[in-house]
């Protein structure tokens, strides 16, 4: 599969490829497609889930924990998992 075949997934939110993935995946279980169209799509759902393993690690990276003072009123923040 080259990289270029997929381009347009990179554009797509975590729950729009969460989404095609989880069709691709009840297409394949189903075993209504035929053999080539099932190795497209499975190629498909491969680069579906890579993009959606990305966006996970992406957004984990971003999470922080709010930082409170002893009276309960927000201080700040700090990562997570320092």
């Amino acid at each position: 599969m080259a990289d270029t075949d997929h381009q347009d997934i990179k554009a797509l939110s975590f729950e729009a490829a969460l989404d095609q993935l989880e069709q691709i995946v009840r297409k394949l279980e189903s075993g209504q497609a035929p053999l080539q169209e099932s190795i497209t799509i499975y190629e498909r759902g491969e680069a579906l889930k890579a993009h959606c393993e990305t966006l996970l690690r992406q957004a984990e990276a971003r999470i922080e924990k709010i930082t409170l003072s002893r009276d309960g009123k927000a201080t700040g923040t700090e990562p997570l998992d320092p």
